[in-house]
């Protein structure tokens, strides 16, 4: 029987990343993982691909890790567990283990949404049975604060900086939920530690079903934001109720949205909390703002449609019979 998803309950649980790791102070990563790996009430094998989280709970000869772990390259964490997973199953098969175990990737934006991408699908298309999660913080945060494919429009970065030539990253930043959710494997979801109910919740679904799994958490980065060391999980707040960051799943190919503000804010409250964005506030940026907001709503607008489509289908359904 699983541990109730109560506080009470979960505080008596093994924690299995240990305190003493080299994270940053503030850090979402850390909460985020601790959240994944106190949902599992089955043994874990771990991949974890090049990044924050795998150099700063790693550095020799010391490991915060309590699982068997792997560390993988940027590109490969996803390729790596799938190995595993399909060497339990050979060894399974053939008696030599009897136990269940379940397999988890780790990456960071970068090493998923650009460097890993291509080991990310094969896996996924494969089929194996395993759970990837992402924690996305916007950058390449461990190598200087580079730019990736998560990066949101507007942000300030080493490698698009604001300034006379560019105002930010130009592009949107790309959804990588809803491109997985395009795999058409069992379970897809996208949540954040503020939410922690719904993040463990969607942690245990991905390791009940039989076959891939991916969940995209949003974990907010003090040195890259340029944001206080105290407020993570306010951000991750802020974050869903501008609607920058939906809480949403797909189960077996349906949508569900786990989470609708009362009151829609709008996404500057979000964005002048850090100062990454902080040049879109000047005078002349209007239209930059006015820009993220359209793609926010963009997004959001989106979500809801496809929702709406799967509710109108659940009452034919209902009609019909």
């Amino acid at each position: 029987m699983s541990t109730p998803l109560r506080l009470k309950e979960l505080s008596k649980k093994e924690e299995l990343l240990t305190g003493g790791h080299r994270l940053c102070a503030g850090c979402g990563a850390p909460i985020a993982i601790r959240q994944v790996l106190l949902a599992a009430d089955v043994p874990l094998v771990a991949s974890n691909a090049t990044g924050c989280l795998e150099v700063s709970t790693t550095i020799y000869p010391y490991s915060a890790w309590k699982i068997p772990w792997i560390h993988s390259a940027f590109e490969n964490a996803a390729a790596t567990i799938s190995g595993v997973e399909a060497m339990y199953k050979a060894l399974k098969k053939t008696g030599r283990i009897d136990r269940k175990i379940k397999f988890i990737a780790f990456g960071g934006d970068g090493g998923t949404y650009d460097i890993g991408f291509q080991s990310l699908s094969g896996a996924m298309e494969r089929g194996h049975d395993m759970v990837y999660i992402c924690y996305d913080n916007g950058a390449y945060m461990n190598t200087g604060i580079q730019r990736s494919s998560a990066t949101p429009f507007g942000a300030n970065t080493t490698t698009c900086p604001a300034g006379r030539v560019i105002h930010g990253k130009p592009q949107k930043r790309k959804n990588l939920t809803r491109i997985m959710a395009a795999h058409d494997i069992p379970y897809v979801a996208q949540t954040t530690p503020a939410h922690w109910r719904d993040l463990m919740t969607k942690v245990r679904k991905a390791l009940e079903v039989d076959g891939p799994a991916f969940i995209n958490i949003l974990a907010p980065c003090n040195r890259g934001w340029r944001t206080p060391t105290n407020n993570a999980i306010e951000l991750c707040r802020i974050a869903a109720d501008t609607c920058f960051w939906p809480l949403y799943e797909y189960e077996n190919g349906r949508l569900t949205i786990n989470y609708k503000p009362k009151e829609k804010k709008p996404v500057t409250d979000f964005l002048k909390t850090q100062g990454r964005f902080k040049h879109l506030f000047s005078p002349d940026s209007k239209d930059l703002l006015k820009q993220a907001q359209e793609n926010t709503d963009h997004e959001w607008d989106k979500l809801l449609r496809e929702a709406a489509c799967w509710a109108e289908e659940t009452e034919t359904t209902k009609e019909g019979n």
